[in-house]
């Protein structure tokens, strides 16, 4: 296990960049990303992989919310990924080697991998592998993490130099309805923590006095959490949690 840099619990993280529609800075674009840097901020950022295997930086599995477009990031190229342009921006869909040269080292960068099996199970791989080629030059502060602890092992297999997280939650049905009630249960508890080779959590900021992440936090476990909207919420989180992504103000 490769232990989290300090710079992670002292760098407040930016939740997909410094993102703000109405300014043309829409969430994971290059602008975003620019102005998080630009402030100081840590960058978190998602991916997810395109149909010939690159690491797009995007965070849903279907173009519609973000884009112009429809259907599922997963059914496009990479180059065709490049020419749909953010809702809210000018920047287009960027894969994840063009984010990395722009942030450069500049601030901490903390990567998740979006789950690829679709019940958090073992079928993932290619990205992870995308995702570890794309970081090979890279000399900067990262960390990487995924809410499927199978993705994490399988990152650390070819890059057990980087910090590895699971980003975890209480997955309720309402929460997580493509989960089934057994394996939503399971990562509740955060069972993998001990064995897929992780060094931290990022918990759902709303949840941070649930008993696994106390008993965590206790072993000295460094406790991230997801997401931050208000500084009365950045108050409470703060309590328990050693950093925070946020969202929508400035800490």
């Amino acid at each position: 296990m490769t232990a989290l840099p300090a710079c992670f619990l002292t760098r407040t993280i930016a939740h997909r960049g410094l993102h703000d529609a109405s300014c043309g800075r829409p969430e994971n674009s290059l602008a975003a990303f620019r102005a998080a840097i630009a402030a100081g901020y840590g960058i978190e950022l998602d991916v997810q992989m395109s149909l010939d295997g690159a690491a797009m930086v995007f965070h849903d599995y279907h173009l519609g919310r973000l884009t112009d477009q429809t259907g599922p990031i997963a059914q496009r190229r990479a180059a065709d990924l490049a020419g749909i342009t953010l809702s809210g921006g000018q920047d287009s869909i960027a894969d994840l080697t063009q984010v990395l040269d722009l942030i450069a080292g500049q601030v901490p960068l903390l990567i998740e991998i979006k789950d690829q099996d679709g019940n958090m199970g073992p079928a993932v791989g290619p990205l992870e592998a995308a995702v570890a080629e794309a970081l090979s030059p890279y000399r900067g502060e990262v960390a990487v993490m995924s809410f499927n602890p199978n993705s994490v092992v399988a990152f650390g297999n070819i890059r057990a130099d980087i910090p590895l997280g699971l980003v975890t939650d209480r997955f309720e049905p309402d929460d997580w309805p493509s989960l089934s009630a057994e394996r939503r249960k399971y990562l509740a508890q955060i069972s993998d923590f001990g064995t897929s080779g992780v060094g931290f959590i990022s918990h759902n900021q709303t949840q941070l006095t649930d008993p696994p992440v106390s008993a965590l936090k206790a072993q000295g476990v460094p406790v991230l959490c997801w997401t931050v909207r208000s500084p009365d919420e950045e108050r409470r989180a703060r309590r328990i949690a050693d950093n925070i992504t946020f969202e929508g103000y400035l800490p």
